[in-house]
């Protein structure tokens, strides 16, 4: 039988196709406007790769926050256990998550089965996140995957104050015309953003194992600076965009159990 979680976040939606309690195949797309349409054709796609088709779908959980808008899903759940979930699954060491994703950070405290603990979320400001980086990416002329390595090469960060995003913006652009180097100027924002993070992060607390997903971890340069506020070495799952949906095809092959 096959289970389905399908993540609909602000930036990419995810989904993972489950048999067996193992993840059978994934696929990630953007979001875009049409969020039912984008639901559909993930999930095409994903099941499209093992051959397989959306009537053949045993469960689905939908997590996000458009989850209420998949049409096919038989229940929804947060995001904040569905991460807990796909995390400890892979990685059953960990004890702290610090997920960065297109538009909202979370962080996370689980206990010793996957359980959550404690967390705290910022869904209300783009600093820290996804979104921020494409904006100063933007400024600076760059791709946004030259962001993470150009940020290692500085050994003089400059200090962003800011925690606004369009505050940033402006006081990059300010040390910009200061004369500052385009790696200090990197550096300096992937130190901001981890600041940010971190701090919010502080009312959950940090324990190891600590894990880093969301589309940001694939940053070498946020995992370095958030390592160097937390004092801990992070772990990355080999993908770590779909720990959300994995927990959601999770706890879809559960609910067999309780029929």
């Amino acid at each position: 039988m096959l289970f389905a979680g399908i993540d609909i976040g602000a930036a990419t939606a995810k989904v993972v196709i489950l048999r067996d309690g193992k993840i059978l195949s994934y696929a990630i797309i953007p979001t875009g406007f049409d969020v039912i349409n984008t639901a559909n054709e993930v999930t095409r796609l994903a099941l499209e790769k093992v051959d397989h088709s959306i009537d053949e779908l045993e469960f689905v959980i939908s997590t996000g926050y458009a989850r209420s808008a998949v049409p096919f899903a038989n229940k929804t759940l947060t995001e904040i256990l569905c991460h807990a979930k796909g995390v400890h699954l892979l990685l059953p060491r960990a004890r702290t998550i610090i997920d960065i994703g297109g538009q909202d950070s979370k962080v996370i405290r689980v206990g010793e089965s996957g359980n959550v603990i404690n967390f705290n979320m910022n869904d209300k400001c783009a600093a820290g996140t996804g979104r921020f980086f494409e904006v100063m990416a933007v400024v600076l002329g760059l791709d946004i995957s030259e962001m993470g390595p150009i940020a290692l090469k500085s050994s003089n960060p400059c200090q962003i104050s800011s925690t606004c995003t369009v505050f940033a913006e402006t006081e990059v652009v300010s040390l910009r015309a200061q004369g500052r180097s385009r790696e200090d100027l990197i550096s300096g924002i992937h130190k901001a953003a981890a600041s940010r993070v971190v701090t919010m992060g502080k009312t959950v607390g940090y324990e190891k194992e600590v894990v880093l997903t969301g589309g940001v971890a694939k940053n070498m340069g946020v995992k370095k600076f958030l390592e160097d506020e937390i004092k801990m070495e992070t772990v990355i799952p080999e993908e770590p965009q779909i720990m959300g949906a994995l927990g959601a095809a999770l706890f879809a092959q559960a609910e067999l159990g309780k029929k």
